[in-house]
């Protein structure tokens, strides 16, 4: 296998363990928030607080596994941070829609859960050409 290959295969298997960390990370927190909440709106705030564990875990793990980068000042770590919030709404708008389609399907957790898992799934696939080209450039 020439070093290119190798290369890529290791990328594709180092971002999809990380894919699979946050996706963990994520549903694992809307498990504990779906269980320690009780009030109005459980569903959405669930999805919320596990977007948000998801997403700041994601991060981390791709800045410095998958692209290498460095900020050059805390301003730039903010301007950086806030590009991939920005490249992650539409990616966040296909798992937030594949994981509410299930709970109106399906009424149940598991189902939320498994259609937050395949958005999750499809997002970070167009997440890692968006954060390639447009955020770690």
């Amino acid at each position: 296998m020439n070093t290119a290959v190798a290369s890529r295969t290791a990328l594709v298997t180092w971002y999809a363990l990380f894919a699979l960390i946050s996706m963990a990370a994520n549903l694992a927190s809307q498990k504990i928030a779906w269980s320690l909440y009780n009030g109005p709106f459980p569903i959405p705030l669930a999805v919320c607080i596990g977007t948000g564990v998801g997403l700041i875990v994601k991060y981390a793990l791709d800045k410095g596994w998958i692209f290498h980068y460095e900020h050059r000042s805390v301003a730039h770590g903010i301007q950086t941070f806030a590009r991939y919030v920005v490249m992650g709404l539409a990616t966040t708008a296909v798992f937030w829609a594949m994981e509410f389609a299930a709970q109106a399907l399906f009424h149940s957790e598991t189902a939320r859960l498994a259609g937050g898992a395949i958005g999750l799934t499809l997002g970070y696939i167009a997440k890692y050409q968006l954060d390639k080209r447009f955020v770690f450039a």
